[in-house]
Order: C-alpha cells, then structure tokens, then sequence
C-alpha cells in the first residue's frame, strides 16, 4: 500500500503538487475549503487529477493541518502580491491591448 506522500512531488517548501501532473495541491486544497467543493466535483475539475488524488490531497491537508495551513496561507499572500503587482505594472502589450480597447469604445 503506498504512503500518502507518495502521492505528491515535493519540488521544493513552497511547490507541493500532485504526483504525474502540474497540480498543485493549493488549487485542490482551495476548491476545498473556500470554495465547498466535493472530492468528486474536484477531480472533474482537474481532468489530470483522479479521485484518488484528490482525496489523498484531503487527507494531506487534514493530518497536517498546521503546516498545510501555513502553505495555504503564503500561496494566497503570494498571489495577492503578484495580482496587485501585475495590476500596478502591467506588461507594455497588456497596455497596448487596454488602449485599443479604449480608443475603438470612443
């Protein structure tokens, strides 16, 4: 029988992701809890992930709730940053497109 973490790839403190896919378990972990989904609506989610992955990433997240928490929480401030850097320096071709877009509205 193969043991829980044999189910992830952990690349690195901050990169745990699912084991033969791109996933990573913050995505399943964040349909969980925010979002109040089912083990089953989250495997259809992700077509890469099988049920058994995500309710091995449940489990994870359950028996290492302090850690896993702690995870969660430095993957959400670190998107938050990122979003509201991308949103104060937005890339020269995303600044082109919003001026297109201006200037056809006129």
């Amino acid at each position: 029988m193969p043991s829980l973490t044999d189910y992830f790839a952990f690349l690195a403190e901050n990169d745990i992701r699912i084991k033969g896919t791109r996933i990573g378990i913050e995505h399943i972990l964040y349909e969980y809890i925010h979002n109040a989904k089912t083990a089953e609506a989250i495997a259809n989610q992700f077509p890469t992930v099988s049920l058994e992955q995500v309710y091995a990433t449940i489990l994870y997240y359950l028996q290492n709730k302090t850690a896993i928490g702690q995870y969660l929480s430095d993957w959400l401030d670190y998107t938050l940053t990122a979003e509201a850097e991308q949103d104060n320096h937005p890339d020269p071709g995303i600044q082109r497109l919003k001026a297109l877009k201006t200037s056809s509205a006129a």
